[in-house]
């Protein structure tokens, strides 16, 4: 039961959330009309990807 307790902790969910909230502001900002607009949401876009399946990936080793 130890491994469903740690699979389910609150961390997780929060890392979740930013991953998220990261992931919606490289979309907002593939709207954004300056020069580099599309490169800069391209990149946070890979790091919320990174950080989400971190996470996920984290969750099933436990």
């Amino acid at each position: 039961m130890e491994s469903m307790e740690n699979a389910n902790s609150e961390s997780h969910y929060k890392s979740l959330v930013v991953a998220i909230a990261i992931g919606l502001v490289g979309a907002y900002l593939r709207f954004a009309d300056f020069k580099l607009a599309s490169a800069v949401s391209n990149a946070i876009f890979v790091l919320a990807i990174i950080l989400a399946l971190r996470t996920v990936f984290a969750i099933l080793k436990d």
